[in-house]
């Protein structure tokens, strides 16, 4: 299986406080153990390491860097896909879509993604699948 993963995801694994840690650590596990290929964006690991800084401190951005990163296919966003995504945001016109969300968004719709390991609702509003644990 291939999924995109998320910063919402990768953050909520690292975050035992988060909301979603739990699930995030059993999906993350499942994944990894059944193969899974996990794909994410250049701009998906700026946002989170951002996060993760801000919020954790620089030991959970080294585990992050460390340990998480190197288990990602990363997709490096071109112009092309930069442009494309800004202009879904501007014609959205909607304060809570971000840009990483719509590159995000337009990533998984050329490589032909259906699921996602997030937790944004924004993904499950897109049509794709985040569902890994019943």
């Amino acid at each position: 299986m291939i999924a995109f993963a998320d910063t919402s995801a990768l953050y909520a694994v690292l975050d035992r406080d988060d909301e979603n840690h739990l699930t995030a650590r059993a999906t993350w596990d499942l994944l990894l153990k059944g193969g899974a290929i996990l794909v994410t964006s250049n701009y998906v690991l700026v946002e989170t390491c951002a996060l993760v800084q801000r919020r954790l401190g620089l030991d959970a951005l080294r585990i992050l860097q460390d340990d998480i990163f190197p288990l990602l296919t990363v997709e490096w966003i071109s112009r092309a896909q930069h442009d494309s995504a800004i202009a879904v945001v501007l014609s959205a016109g909607r304060k809570g879509l971000s840009l990483v969300d719509c590159v995000s968004f337009g990533l998984m719709r050329s490589a032909g993604l259906r699921k996602a390991f997030a937790f944004d609702r924004h993904f499950v509003e897109q049509g794709f699948d985040c569902q890994f644990i019943s």
